[in-house]
C-alpha cells in the first residue's frame, strides 16, 4: 500500500484560535485555559465516514454501545459543511460543543490546512474535544517515525501485540496484556499496517515486536500536539475481526474519556436443548439422521439414539463448578418420562440432574418437543404444511400448544426446579414462522403464551436474528452452535461436517459449493482428528467473537454434545480460556438468564428508538451530566469510578463496575424530570 508523504499541517496559534471564538476549554487536561463559564458538551460523537471499513467498525460499536452520533458521509456531495458553526454554539447564553469526540479516517480527511480541517481543529483545542484517527499510516504528522527509520509495513497476521504500561494503566485497562491478530488463511492478507517508532509527543498504547528488526513499535497511541489528542491507530481492519474487537472498547472509551450514554458489556450463555430426552443419530453409512423425512434406506435395526449418563450429570455439575459457569437446561419432562418407562422405570440420568437442580437455571422445552407450527405433511421432501378442506393451513390448536407449556412447567415445579415461568423454548423454535413453508408464525402460538405466562420466547438467530413480538411475548434470538445435535462423538461429528462442508468431487454432499453464505474445505477433515484440530478452534472463534461483541444473545447445542464423547465441552472450554487470557479480572464474562437477556435486547431497542427519534438530550457541564429521555425510557449510562446519582434529596450510588467504569441502565429518580450524574 503505498503513500505519499504529507506537509505538515499549518496551524494555527492556538491562544489565537481562543480568543477569535471567545470561548474557554472545558478543561479536559488541555494545557492553556481556565473556564470563566464552564461550556457544555453534549453527549454524542462526531462521525466521518469515507466509507472505509475502519470507519465502519468503530462506527458499528458506537451504534452498538448506544452512543448517539451523526455521521458525515464524504462521498455525499450534500453533506455538511464543517464550519465552526457545525460544530459549536450556544444554548441558553452557554458556549456548546456539539459533539464530545470525533471520529476521522486519517488525521486530515478534508486536506491540511483547508476551511473545514482548519475549523475541526480550532473546535477540538477550544474544547478539549478528542481525536481518533481510524487507520492511517506511520508518518511525523502523527508523531511517528517513518516506518524506513526502524518500524516496518506489511501484513500482520498472526502477530501478537501487547497492551503496553501506559494503555493498561489507561483506557486500555480492561484488557491482560498481549492478544493476536487473527490469520484464519494463509493464504489471504487479513490485516495490513505500519509498526513505527513514537516521537516526541507519542504515547504508545500498544505495540509490537518490530518483524526482522529490534525494538518495539506503535499500532494504536495518543498524539498530544498543538492543543489536541489524536489516537493513531495505524493497521487496517473491520468491525469482526478479533483484533478489532478486543480493542473496540478502548477506543471508545478513550474517544468519550470514559464518559458517554450507552454501555457495552462481554455476554456468554448456553443452552443446552432436549434434557432428559434421547436425540436421534448421524448415520455415517447413510449420510443421515434416521428419523428424518429425508432419511431413507437402511433395513436393519437403527442406531441407538444419543442421551446422557448419570456419570455426564456428574461430569456437568462438575464442570460448571470448575468453571463458574451455569449452563441453562432446557428441559423435556414427557420425553424423559416416555424414556423412564421403556427403560424398566428407572432414570439414573433424571435423579442425578434432579438432585443437582440448583447448580443450573432450568427453562421450558414443552414436554414431549413436538412441533408446534402448521400440522406437517410429510409425504413429500421437504414437507409441506398440511390443508383444511376449504384450502386453509391446518394448525396445531391453543389448547395442544397451552399444554405442553403448561404440562412441562408444572412437572418441574413438582421436582423442585429453579424456573421462571416467563421463559421458553419450543421444539425446533415451532410455532414462530418457518420459512419457506410456514411463513408466519401459527396464529394460536399468542393465546397459548398468554395462558402461561410466557414473555420470552427462542427464536433462531440464523433465521431471525431482531427481537420481535410473538403477541405479547418478545423473542430471544440464540445462536446456533454448529455442534450438531445428532452426534455424541468426535468421529460422527466430523463425518457429518464433511458431508455439510466438502464438495461431491470429495465425497460430500457439495451443499457447501451450492450455497452462497458456505465455503468447501480444501479436503475432508481426518474423522479421528479433525473435531479437535479445525472445528473446536473454528467453532470456538465464532462463540468467542460473538461474546466480545457486546452481544447477549445466548448460544444453544443438545444434551447429546454433553454425552459419550462429550463434544461441546472442548469448544466451551476454549471460549472461556481464551476469554480469561485476553480479559482483566474486572471485565468478567456475563452469563444471564433468558429473561435477563430479552430484557437487555428490549431496552436496546427502546433506547435506540429515542435516540433516532430525536428525543434524547444529554450533555456534560464540567462534573455534572444531565440525561433528558421520554417518560419511562431506561437510559444506559458509563461514567468513572466514583460517580454518582443526584437525587431530590441527597446522593445515590450509580450503576454497576465493569471494565473499570461504571455503567447500568437507569431513570430519573422521585420527582425528578431528568438523570443528574455527579462525576468524580
Amino acid at each position: 500500500m503505498a503513500h505519499t508523504a504529507h506537509r505538515r499541517r499549518n496551524h494555527r496559534n492556538a491562544a489565537a484560535v481562543l480568543a477569535a471564538a471567545g470561548l474557554l476549554t472545558l478543561g479536559l487536561s488541555v494545557p492553556g485555559a481556565a473556564a470563566a463559564e464552564e461550556p457544555r458538551v453534549d453527549l454524542r460523537v462526531l462521525v466521518v465516514d469515507n466509507g472505509d471499513g475502519p470507519v465502519q467498525a468503530i462506527t458499528a460499536q458506537l451504534r452498538s454501545t448506544g452512543i448517539p452520533y451523526t455521521t458525515v458521509d464524504l462521498n455525499d456531495a450534500n453533506r455538511p459543511a464543517i464550519t465552526s458553526a457545525f460544530l459549536s454554539d450556544t444554548v441558553g447564553g452557554r458556549p456548546r460543543a456539539r459533539f464530545q469526540g470525533v471520529v476521522l479516517p486519517n488525521e486530515a480527511p478534508f486536506g491540511a490546512g483547508s476551511a473545514e480541517q482548519t475549523a475541526l481543529e480550532g473546535y477540538e483545542r477550544t474544547y478539549g474535544i478528542p481525536q481518533v484517527d481510524a487507520y492511517t499510516w506511520a508518518h511525523p504528522g502523527v508523531g511517528l517515525d517513518y516506518t524506513s527509520e526502524g518500524g516496518w509495513a506489511g501484513t500482520l497476521d498472526g502477530q501478537e501485540p501487547s497492551v503496553t504500561t501506559q494503555g493498561r494503566a489507561g483506557y486500555f485497562g480492561y484488557l491482560d496484556g498481549a492478544f493476536d491478530f487473527e490469520d484464519n488463511d494463509p493464504s489471504v492478507s487479513e490485516s495490513y499496517g505500519y509498526i513505527a517508532r513514537p516521537r516526541t509527543g507519542f504515547t504508545s498504547y500498544v505495540d509490537v515486536p518490530v518483524p526482522g528488526g529490534s525494538g518495539r513499535g506503535s499500532l494504536v497511541g495518543e498524539y498530544s500536539h498543538d492543543g489536541r489528542r489524536e489516537l493513531v491507530v495505524t493497521f487496517a481492519y473491520n468491525q469482526y475481526q478479533q483484533q478489532f474487537r478486543v480493542l473496540a472498547r478502548g477506543i471508545v472509551e478513550w474517544l468519550t474519556q470514559g464518559i458517554h450514554l450507552g454501555q457495552a458489556r462481554n455476554y456468554f450463555a448456553v443452552h443446552v436443548d432436549d434434557v432428559f430426552a434421547p436425540d436421534a443419530r448421524w448415520d455415517t453409512e447413510r449420510n443421515c439422521t434416521p428419523g428424518d423425512i429425508d432419511c431413507v434406506g437402511g433395513g436393519g435395526e437403527e442406531a441407538a439414539p444419543i442421551r446422557m449418563t448419570a456419570a455426564d450429570a456428574v461430569y456437568a455439575a462438575q464442570w460448571q463448578r470448575d468453571h463458574g459457569f451455569k449452563l441453562d437446561m432446557v428441559y423435556n419432562a414427557g420425553s424423559g418420562e416416555e424414556w423412564k418407562s421403556e427403560n424398566g422405570g428407572t432414570d439414573a440420568l433424571t435423579d442425578r440432574l434432579l438432585a443437582d437442580r440448583t447448580q443450573y437455571r432450568w427453562i421450558n422445552h414443552t414436554y414431549t418437543h413436538p412441533f408446534l407450527g402448521c400440522v406437517q405433511d410429510t409425504s413429500t421432501v421437504p414437507w409441506s404444511c398440511a390443508k383444511n378442506a376449504g384450502g386453509s393451513t391446518q394448525y396445531m390448536s391453543r389448547s395442544e400448544i397451552s399444554a405442553q407449556i403448561r404440562n412441562n412447567h408444572n412437572w418441574g415445579v413438582s421436582k423442585g426446579l429453579p424456573l421462571d415461568r416467563t421463559e421458553l423454548v419450543t421444539g425446533e423454535h415451532s410455532g414462530l414462522k418457518t420459512l419457506p413453508q410456514q411463513p408466519a408464525d401459527n396464529p394460536n402460538l399468542a393465546g397459548a403464551l398468554a395462558d402461561n405466562g410466557v414473555k420470552w420466547i427462542a427464536s433462531d438467530n440464523s433465521r431471525e436474528p431482531a427481537q420481535r413480538s410473538a403477541g405479547a411475548a418478545l423473542t430471544v434470538p440464540r445462536y446456533p452452535m454448529n455442534v450438531y445435535y445428532n452426534t455424541g462423538t468426535e468421529a460422527e461429528m466430523a463425518d457429518e461436517y464433511n458431508w455439510i462442508y466438502t464438495s461431491t468431487a470429495d465425497g460430500g454432499s457439495g451443499i457447501c459449493a451450492t450455497n452462497p453464505a458456505s465455503t468447501c474445505l480444501d479436503e475432508p477433515l481426518d474423522t479421528a482428528t479433525g473435531y479437535d484440530d479445525h472445528i473446536v478452534p473454528q467453532e470456538a472463534r465464532i462463540a468467542l467473537g460473538h461474546a466480545v461483541s457486546n452481544d447477549p444473545r445466548p448460544h444453544y447445542a443438545h444434551q447429546s454434545n454433553l454425552a459419550e464423547d462429550r463434544i461441546l465441552y472442548p469448544v466451551l472450554d476454549k471460549v472461556l480460556a481464551d476469554y480469561q487470557a485476553l480479559f482483566a479480572a474486572d471485565t468478567p464474562v456475563e452469563n444471564l438468564a433468558q429473561s435477563a437477556i430479552g430484557t437487555e435486547l428490549q431496552r436496546r431497542t427502546a433506547w435506540q428508538n429515542a435516540v433516532a427519534n430525536g428525543s434524547v438530550t444529554a450533555y456534560r457541564i464540567g462534573r455534572t451530566v444531565t440525561v433528558n429521555a421520554p417518560s419511562g425510557t431506561q437510559i444506559p449510562v458509563t461514567a468513572p469510578e466514583g460517580t454518582v446519582k443526584q437525587l431530590l434529596l441527597g446522593t445515590s450510588a450509580f450503576g454497576t463496575p465493569y471494565a473499570g467504569k461504571r455503567s447500568g441502565w437507569t431513570t430519573p429518580g422521585l420527582l425528578q424530570s431528568a438523570v443528574t450524574l455527579r462525576l468524580p
